[in-house]
C-alpha cells in the first residue's frame, strides 16, 4: 500500500489498485475534494485554481486528470505546464486565483506523484482544512456542474520568468554585486524544472555554469533526495570545472543544497543558516526553523541579538511560527528557505540569490563560509514500519527511557543532550520512522542514531 493521505496532501504511487496506490481514480477523487473545499470558501460565481506540475514521468497524465475534474465542478484552470513549487505559490496570488495544486512528489523517486494544496494566499492548506478535504475524500461528497456551467481552461507561459523578475526586484538582491564576481557554477537539477528555472535565474545575474542532468525528462538520474549520498557526480563535476560551488535542487525546487569549491557538502542545514545570516544582519527580526533542523540557526540568531523559535515539521508549521514572531527569515532545515518578502513557501530560487548576494558582499569561499559557522553534524536515518507497530506507544515508551533528559513533544519526540540530540517522528510521506540527530562530529551524529534505532528495535 503506497498511497499516502495526508493534511499536506495526496501522495503515492503510480498504478495498482484504486485505494492502495494514486490511481486515475484516486487523483480524480482528492482534485474533486480539493475544488468542493475551495467552492464553500466563499459564495462567488466564479472559482479559479492555478495548476503546475514537476518534470517526473507521469504528470502530463495526472495534470490531465485533475485539471477536467476542477473543470467538471466549474472551477476554471490556468495550467503553468512544467513549473516549480514556489513559482505556482507566487502565481496564485499573482493571477488572483481562489487556489492552486502542484503536482509533485517532491523528493520521493519517479514512480511516485502527489496533489500539493494551495489555498488562495498561495500558502498549503491549514491542518483544519485538510482534514475537511479528507473528510469530503472519506464521503465521497461531491456536487458536479451542468454543462452549461463547467469551467474554463486556459494556459499561462512565461510563469518562471515572472517568478525570477520578483526575485531579482527583491531589495536584498544585491544583483550588481553578484555580476561583478563573475561566479562559475555547476548545477544539478535531477532532470526536472530546476533545469529550466535555474539556468534562467542565473543568465540574468550573469553567473557562468554547467549544467548536469538539467533535461526535464522526468527520468531522475539518481536518488532526486538532495543528500551527500546522491550526489558524488556534481562533487567531481565542481573540482573538474574549478567551479566556485555547485547548486543541487530536488524535483520541485523547493530544497536547495550547495558543494563546495572543493566537491564537499556545504550542508543542507547550513544553506538556510547561511542565507539567515545574511538577511539578519540586513533586516534583524525573529526567525524560525522545525524541531529537525540544526542548532545552528539558532546561534546565527543569537549572533546578531535576535530570537529563534522551532516548530513543529511542515512547512505550514513554519509558516504558523513566522507569522506569530514576525520572522523575516525561515523555513526547514532540509534546504528549505522561506523568505516572506515574496512569499510564505520554501524556495529556492530565491534561496539561490540571496546566497549568491551574501557571497558576494562577504568575497569569500564557499568552503569559508562554512567555516566561519557553529560546526554541526546531522545523521538522518529511518526505520520501515509495519503494519502491526503502534507508532504512538512506541514513541511513548522512548520518552519513558529517556525521561531524565529535555524532551519535547510539539512533533513526535525530541530528547535534548548536553552537547547533541534527536528527533523521532512519523513521518506524514512515507510508511517509516524519520530519526534525525545533531551533534558536534558526524562519527557521534551517526553514534547517536545508531544507538536510537537500537533501542527502538528492542522496544518493538
Amino acid at each position: 500500500m503506497s498511497l499516502i493521505k495526508s493534511i499536506s496532501g495526496f501522495r503515492g504511487t503510480i498504478g495498482g489498485n484504486p485505494g492502495d496506490n494514486l490511481t486515475p481514480i484516486d487523483a480524480v477523487k482528492f482534485a474533486a475534494a480539493y475544488g468542493t473545499w475551495l467552492k464553500k470558501q466563499s459564495n462567488k460565481k466564479s472559482y479559479k485554481v492555478v495548476i503546475g506540475r514537476d518534470a517526473r514521468i507521469s504528470g502530463q497524465m495526472v495534470s490531465q486528470l485533475v485539471t477536467s475534474t476542477l473543470q467538471g465542478l466549474g472551477i476554471n484552470v490556468i495550467d503553468l505546464g512544467l513549473s516549480t513549487t514556489p513559482t505556482v505559490e507566487v502565481m496564485v496570488t499573482h493571477l488572483d486565483a481562489d487556489g492552486g495544486i502542484i503536482l509533485t512528489a517532491s523528493h520521493n523517486p519517479k514512480e511516485w506523484n502527489a496533489l500539493k494544496l494551495l489555498n488562495g494566499k498561495g500558502e498549503f492548506v491549514s491542518s483544519e482544512d485538510g482534514a475537511q478535504i479528507l473528510a469530503t475524500v472519506d464521503a465521497d461528497d461531491y456536487i458536479f456542474a451542468d454543462v452549461d456551467d463547467l469551467g474554463s481552461y486556459e494556459t499561462f507561459e512565461g510563469a518562471i520568468d515572472l517568478h525570477i523578475e520578483k526575485i531579482l526586484a527583491l531589495p536584498l538582491v544585491n544583483v550588481e554585486a553578484i555580476k561583478a564576481k563573475k561566479f562559475k557554477v555547476a548545477i544539478d537539477a535531477v532532470n526536472s524544472t530546476g533545469g529550466i528555472s535555474i539556468p534562467n535565474l542565473l543568465d540574468k545575474l550573469d553567473v557562468d555554469y554547467i549544467k548536469m542532468y538539467c533535461e526535464p525528462t522526468g527520468h531522475f538520474p539518481h536518488n532526486p533526495e538532495p543528500l551527500k549520498e546522491h550526489l558524488g557526480d556534481i562533487c567531481a563535476k565542481v573540482i573538474e570545472e574549478k567551479a566556485d560551488f555547485g547548486i543541487v535542487v530536488d524535483p520541485d525546487v523547493d530544497r536547495l543544497a550547495i558543494i563546495d569549491e572543493k566537491g564537499n557538502m556545504f550542508g543542507e542545514e547550513y544553506t538556510l543558516v547561511a542565507v539567515a545570516d545574511y538577511v539578519l544582519g540586513k533586516t534583524p527580526s525573529a526567525t524560525v526553523s522545525n524541531l529537525s533542523s540544526s542548532r545552528a540557526l539558532r546561534d546565527i540568531a543569537v549572533k546578531h541579538g535576535q530570537t529563534y523559535s522551532p516548530s513543529a515539521v511542515g512547512e505550514v508549521n513554519v509558516v504558523i511560527e513566522m507569522k506569530e514572531t514576525g520572522a523575516l527569515i525561515g523555513g526547514e532545515g532540509n534546504g528549505g528557505i522561506i523568505y516572506p518578502e515574496l512569499h510564505y513557501g520554501r524556495d529556492s530560487l530565491v534561496g539561490i540569490a540571496l546566497f549568491l548576494s551574501h557571497l558576494a558582499e562577504q568575497d569569500i569561499t564557499v568552503s569559508d563560509l562554512r567555516a566561519s559557522y557553529p560546526a554541526y553534524f546531522m545523521a538522518k536515518k529511518k526505520i520501515e514500519l509495519t503494519p502491526e507497530i503502534n507508532v504512538d506507544e512506541l514513541l511513548v515508551k522512548v520518552q519513558e527511557l529517556y525521561k531524565d533528559e529535555q524532551i519535547n513533544t510539539v512533533d513526535g519526540v525530541k530528547i535534548d543532550f548536553e552537547t547533541e540530540w534527536v528527533h523521532l517522528r512519523k513521518s506524514n510521506t512515507e510508511p517509516i520512522i524519520r530519526i534525525y540527530t545533531e551533534s558536534t562530529s558526524e562519527e557521534n551524529a551517526n553514534l547517536l542514531a545508531d544507538k536510537m534505532i537500537k533501542s527502538i528495535k528492542a522496544i518493538i
